[in-house]
């Protein structure tokens, strides 16, 4: 039978105890509720009380989150229940918590990964000519690739930054939508613009954006170019069709760096079309300088009920499979 033991951290002041235990607790008490330990605060030392196994559990946790706040970061009940995630399921991670910075948005504020798996996108970012990053929604698939090319343009790495997406809901036949070809594929791009705005700030967004240094175009436009010293993002891409993930693929040009974003999940091709980013994991397996990364719900950083939403639709289609295999063995 397991022994009920105490353990102590010292905390270098009531600020990052603060920090540490949450608007009334809140972190603390996940911490509490998940791991069935007690957690204290006196004097700048921290108790906790428990099993042996969890109290070292929470002792780990807490070691990262003082880790988090010694960088500069508050903590967020996102950060514990991430945390708790990985060391739930024994994720072979490094001791170092993934908060090196990307940028700074135009307001000052710090992007950075909040995942293990985010930090291996921005990784291979920097690794790849092309990165190929699926995963559900709320990963920061889209955001992280924005502020990489963001960066990228301020370190004069590239001349222009170039955001496309599949205008699938018109078939990409814009031109029965009214007036002209920015307010037609405004909506299609919403999302990219939201975030170019709010990293790069309105003014130097509007003033790139007039010079023709941030293109946002649908995919269709990008047929017959080549994209030279550009930072190409296309996004929402398990709505191209094999031809168009060819086509996008083959406008590289030299100094570039093209991200490929998007959630297999949630592809609104009509009919029988097949997905280019499903098939494009097939073709190039072997193709030397470029990545796939794959984040899952765990790496979502919106609200942790869009986790819980991610697990319960991955469980019901798991069933459903599980379902269709004993039918089909019934059958045979």
């Amino acid at each position: 039978m397991e022994t009920v033991i105490e353990k102590n951290i010292e905390i270098p002041n009531m600020e990052t105890a603060m920090n540490l235990f949450g608007h009334c607790d809140q972190n603390i008490r996940i911490l509490e509720d998940t791991l069935d330990v007690k957690i204290t605060n006196r004097e700048n030392e921290i108790k906790i009380l428990g099993f042996e196994s969890r109290v070292d559990q929470a002792l780990e946790i807490i070691h990262k989150l003082l880790s988090i706040i010694k960088q500069g970061d508050m903590i967020t009940t996102q950060n514990v229940h991430y945390l708790i995630e990985v060391r739930k399921e024994e994720l072979d991670v490094s001791d170092e918590l993934p908060l090196d910075l990307v940028c700074l948005t135009a307001r000052g504020k710090p992007i950075k990964p909040r995942t293990y798996g985010q930090k291996k996108y921005i990784e291979a970012i920097r690794k790849n000519t092309i990165v190929f990053c699926i995963g559900p929604a709320g990963t920061g698939k889209t955001f992280l690739s924005v502020a990489m090319a963001v960066k990228a343009f301020r370190e004069k790495q590239v001349a222009r930054i170039i955001l496309t997406r599949p205008a699938v809901e018109a078939g990409e036949r814009l031109g029965f939508l009214p007036g002209d070809l920015q307010n037609k594929v405004d909506p299609y791009l919403r999302p990219l613009y939201d975030a170019l705005y709010q990293i790069m700030g309105p003014e130097t967004y509007m003033t790139n954006l007039e010079k023709g240094i941030i293109e946002v175009a649908p995919l269709a436009y990008m047929r017959g170019r080549t994209l030279d010293d550009s930072f190409i993002i296309l996004d929402e891409a398990q709505n191209t069709t094999p031809e168009q993930m060819k086509m996008f693929l083959t406008r590289i040009g030299s100094g570039s760096k093209a991200i490929i974003t998007g959630d297999i999940t949630q592809i609104d091709l009509p009919g029988e079309k097949k997905s280019g980013l499903v098939e494009v994991q097939k073709v190039l397996t072997e193709v030397e300088g470029l990545s796939f990364i794959y984040l899952t719900g765990r790496d979502v950083v919106r609200h942790e009920l869009v986790q819980r939403i991610i697990r319960a639709y991955e469980q019901y289609e798991n069933r459903n499979q599980q379902k269709g295999k004993r039918s089909g063995a019934m059958l045979r």
